[in-house]
């Protein structure tokens, strides 16, 4: 039987948006008035089509059932947790990479209180939530051990929790996870999608820890070798589907979970950017949706010879793209930037 997939699209901002809603021209993403939108498009494995929210009723009986369905969790208001406030958007996760080999700032924040300092200025400068990891995951990076990565973080996480900045735990191991969780770490964030360690999800149902649920074609030694899918944005949106079945099998009932479709991990640039500007789809999965998209090798395959080590334009126009797209959460190294940005773009649509 054919699937099919609802991604809302023909997005509305600002004052506009809160005016249309009233109307009931619109509908709010996420129960937040400042978004709506008007269109959908359907898609299968074979065919798309796109829809005025007014022509639901005009569908098929089962059809109408599969929108409706999708519907209720795309404009289902996001319950708030881990320092994250979905009643504004976007949210801002800061990156502490603690590893001498990360690819855009390895071993920049490794020495002395440097670290330490770095988190406080992002912080500071609008991070929602620090996410501090302790072993690099560029392609082509080789697994660590335990202790090794441990020993490069758990200063820090002290320092953290008495400074009571929330932090968000970069790791794909089950021991690093509790012992991040007794240091009150408040996320999370696993590139395995819980895959690595078979132990990680007994981890945050025992601790009943909200968790970012990401997406990766191998490991980060072999992922960029040649990935492939027969369709990336539904492979994808199967993967999460598959994954959130598995996740309440495992007695995992709680909402507090992101979905991240892993840019940048086991896909090449066609697949990057066809997930970023399709990226609305996943809103029916109904959960927050997070980007990482800071610096990546799509933002150089793309400007060619106009690259710059930090990609910083590229950065920021991603993130721009992301928040019109409703996405919730960015995970950026840039945040001062990044937020001045939005700040600026979210000021111009307002009126």
């Amino acid at each position: 039987m054919q699937k099919y997939y609802t991604r809302v699209c023909n997005f509305h901002y600002g004052k506009k948006s809160i005016i249309l809603v009233k109307q009931g021209k619109t509908l709010a993403l996420g129960g937040n008035k400042e978004i709506s939108f008007d269109h959908l498009e359907i898609i299968s494995r074979n065919s798309s089509r796109f829809i005025h929210i007014k022509e639901i009723k005009n569908l098929t009986l089962r059809l109408k059932k599969k929108v409706k369905a999708d519907l209720k969790k795309i404009l289902k208001r996001k319950k708030n947790f881990s320092n994250l406030n979905f009643k504004k958007y976007p949210n801002i996760i800061g990156i502490l990479n603690l590893t001498p080999d990360s690819f855009s700032d390895g071993g920049k924040y490794i020495k002395n209180n440097s670290g330490y300092n770095h988190a406080v200025m992002l912080y500071k400068s609008g991070s929602n939530i620090i996410d501090v990891g302790g072993e690099s995951t560029r392609p082509g990076s080789k697994l660590i051990k335990k202790n090794i990565e441990w020993n490069r973080i758990k200063f820090i996480l002290n320092k953290l929790k008495k400074k009571k900045i929330p932090v968000s735990l970069d790791t794909r191991k089950s021991l690093i996870m509790k012992k991040g969780i007794n240091l009150d770490v408040k996320l999370i964030n696993d590139i395995s999608g819980l895959n690595f360690d078979k132990e990680s999800i007994k981890i945050v149902k025992k601790y009943n820890k909200p968790f970012v649920l990401n997406h990766i074609q191998g490991d980060p030694n072999t992922m960029q070798v040649n990935p492939k899918y027969k369709n990336v944005l539904l492979d994808v949106f199967d993967y999460f589907e598959e994954k959130i079945k598995y996740i309440r099998n495992n007695g995992i009932k709680h909402n507090n979970i992101i979905i991240d479709p892993g840019i940048g991990f086991g896909k090449n640039l066609k697949h990057n950017i066809t997930l970023i500007s399709k990226i609305s789809l996943f809103h029916s999965l109904g959960f927050p949706i997070l980007l990482g998209m800071s610096r990546k090798r799509f933002i150089k395959d793309i400007s060619d010879k106009n690259d710059s080590k930090s990609r910083l334009g590229g950065t920021i126009s991603s993130a721009l793209f992301a928040i019109m797209q409703g996405v919730q959460i960015l995970r950026v190294h840039d945040v001062n930037e990044i937020v001045q940005s939005v700040k600026i773009f979210k000021k111009l649509i307002k009126n």
